[in-house]
């Protein structure tokens, strides 16, 4: 068993909604802790790496950053193809982008069924003000669908870290349960979570910038 605690669980995480959302954001706020206040539209896709201490288990990410424009969203399923963990992201001051969530919601589990772990976030709750989209309404349907809801915001640093976190232990938890079935190494409860490798890998598509 101590061999296999050794061992690192890598996990495939896609990133989807529509453009400026704040996908980048995210991402380039959790990985390398920056935030630009530019908004430029991402091409096609790109990925960064992240490497965790969850409870001794260690955990490397590749998250996958997608295109958010209309004409791109035929290229999904070869971005979210194997992916353990998806991140669908919308504006809170766009109800639009939350509606087009839901599209997202019915091509993953259509695609990859309950094995990718869904998470629906909120992003730009520093505009709390100019919110269009419910924040009750949207835990509700985020629970109605297996999702976990989360709210965000990459400007301000918050919930950043934890919905990354968050998203990593269940990924683990439900490889360790896979693998051990009735294994006490689940990882879902309390426990502290290490960084272990800020390191990021060099995007394979260039970007114009974040959203």
């Amino acid at each position: 068993m101590a061999g296999a605690q050794n061992r690192t669980s890598s996990f495939k995480i896609v990133l989807l909604g529509e453009g400026c959302v704040g996908k980048t954001s995210l991402v380039l706020r959790y990985v390398e802790d920056k935030f630009n206040d530019k908004h430029y539209s991402t091409l096609q896709a790109s990925f960064l790496t992240k490497k965790l201490n969850i409870n001794g288990s260690r955990v490397s990410l590749a998250i996958w950053d997608t295109a958010g424009q209309e004409r791109f969203h035929a290229l999904g399923p070869i971005y979210y193809r194997d992916s353990q963990g998806a991140i669908l992201v919308y504006d809170i001051t766009d109800e639009d982008s939350f509606e087009k969530v839901k599209m997202w919601v019915k091509e993953l589990r259509k695609m990859l069924g309950n094995a990718v772990q869904l998470c629906i976030v909120g992003n730009k709750i520093d505009k709390e003000k100019e919110r269009h989209v419910a924040a009750a309404a949207a835990e509700e349907y985020a629970k109605s669908v297996g999702a976990k809801h989360y709210h965000s915001s990459a400007k301000l640093n918050k919930g950043v870290e934890e919905l990354f976190v968050d998203l990593s232990k269940r990924m683990l938890q439900k490889k360790l349960s896979s693998d051990e079935s009735g294994s006490d190494r689940a990882v879902g409860g309390r426990g502290s979570v290490v960084i272990a490798d800020d390191s990021a890998a060099p995007a394979t598509q260039k970007k114009g910038g974040c959203c």
